[in-house]
């Protein structure tokens, strides 16, 4: 459990976040290259990137599509997993190209002289819905919910980070209880359903607490903290760190 995995990109010049992409993956890699006409820039999706939702081809021929955009552009993009994904495709790494690749949660990327922790994983409101979908179409070999959807909270993975790096900047799909959205009013409906909702959204952000309080307590320079999930945009700044939630497609450039 404790060893991590580091993703170094000493050719990148900039590094962007993005949001939620649920899927839509020629859209982000066209406003990466096109509409903004970005080089050398490593881009990071904050989970709920849509990886199980189809057959492991179509993955492939996404990036097949767009290889040549990305290598021309010498633009990387690289995923962590959201509560929308299938955890196999980042913890096994299915999807490892170049310029186009999944990483297991506690992955340290390095590029542009930061060191940045992307911890994935957040608790499904629909599940209900979702678990009833699934259960519909067992034979279609996909699917839209998964179990082990949660955040994991991995002391050992941490400890080892902390003997061999400093953080300055962190990058997951929900955010510490702090962090905005604070308020459960759209729990309710889905709570009639699944009574264990307000419970484990509870829990899912308590891991990001103890991850939180693991770095701070560890004497990691963390400046930054990005996250996704919620579809709003926010910024505030607390007990020293920026935190920024982000829309769905939304960039924001780590500087």
């Amino acid at each position: 459990m404790g060893s991590f995995s580091t993703y170094s990109f000493p050719e990148a010049k900039s590094i962007v976040v993005c949001g939620d992409i649920h899927g839509d993956f020629n859209a982000v890699l066209y406003k990466l290259c096109y509409q903004y006409q970005m080089t050398d820039t490593v881009l990071i999706i904050a989970g709920d990137c849509g990886f199980g939702f189809d057959k492991p081809g179509y993955y492939d021929n996404v990036y097949n599509r767009n290889s040549s955009r990305l290598s021309k552009a010498n633009n990387w993009v690289v995923m962590i997993r959201g509560n929308h994904d299938d955890p196999a495709y980042f913890q096994e790494e299915r999807i490892h190209h170049e310029r186009f690749r999944c990483i297991p949660d506690y992955s340290v990327i390095q590029a542009c002289g930061h060191n940045i922790l992307c911890v994935g994983g957040a608790v499904s409101i629909d599940r209900d819905y979702r678990k009833k979908h699934d259960s519909r179409h067992l034979l279609s070999g996909v699917a839209s919910y998964w179990t082990d959807e949660m955040p994991v909270y991995d002391k050992e993975k941490l400890d080892s980070i902390c003997q061999e790096l400093k953080i300055d900047t962190v990058i997951t799909h929900t955010a510490p209880s702090f962090c905005e959205l604070i308020l459960k009013d759209g729990l309710t409906e889905w709570a009639e359903l699944d009574p264990d909702i307000p419970a484990d959204c509870a829990k899912e952000r308590e891991t990001m607490d103890q991850i939180h309080s693991h770095l701070k307590s560890a004497g990691h320079p963390v400046s930054h903290w990005y996250y996704g999930h919620f579809h709003q945009s926010w910024n505030s700044e607390i007990d020293g760190i920026l935190f920024s939630m982000l829309d769905i497609m939304e960039f924001k450039e780590i500087l």
